[in-house]
């Protein structure tokens, strides 16, 4: 009788183990590559292409006034021993508070660009995410990983990964900054 029983309740647990495998069988998994989606992404692209320009501008503005502080670097060197040493020194403290300047200018400009550059990445990150969830969702997924820097996938088959899917859908709802040929035809 006790035999009877013990091999019911191992019967009974092997059916459930069974079912519970079938189960996790049933489950839709698929990755996107997070790295290679932001690598391909248009509007990254753009964002990415926005701050160059706007890095560049920045950069001439900061060499033109570079420029002219090594001007004065060089004439005061070359004054330096025909004026004499209270004017030197004089001079020496005010170029140096002026290099100074430049170098803090500098500092915030590039602090400037990363604030804004990071906030609009940071909200196309945002937007990306809520895309996956939204098509998780609508396909039917259990889960959705994401590899790449912060990889959280150690293994997974290339046919779950999902990544050429998202950035095609990802792109396509992108309109971008309007070209300069699009707005001469309407």
């Amino acid at each position: 009788m006790k035999k009877l029983i013990l091999l019911s309740f191992a019967a009974l647990a092997f059916v459930s183990c069974n079912k519970e495998a079938t189960s996790v069988e049933k489950m839709k998994t698929a990755y996107v590559d997070t790295g290679k989606l932001l690598e391909e992404n248009k509007e990254a692209k753009d964002i990415e292409d926005k701050y160059k320009v706007k890095s560049e501008e920045m950069g001439r503005e900061l060499r033109g006034e570079a420029s002219q502080f090594q001007n004065e670097a060089q004439a005061f060197q070359q004054n330096a021993q025909l004026k004499g040493p209270a004017w030197a020194q004089a001079k020496g403290a005010e170029l140096q508070k002026r290099e100074q300047e430049l170098g803090m200018k500098q500092q915030a400009m590039l602090q400037s660009l990363q604030q804004a550059s990071g906030k609009e990445m940071d909200s196309l990150v945002k937007r990306i995410k809520n895309h996956i969830k939204e098509y998780g969702k609508k396909n039917g997924y259990d889960y959705i990983y994401g590899t790449g820097d912060a990889a959280t996938v150690l293994y997974a088959k290339e046919a779950y990964d999902i990544t050429a899917i998202m950035t095609k859908e990802i792109n396509d709802q992108y309109k971008g900054p309007a070209k300069p040929e699009e707005t001469e035809k309407k």
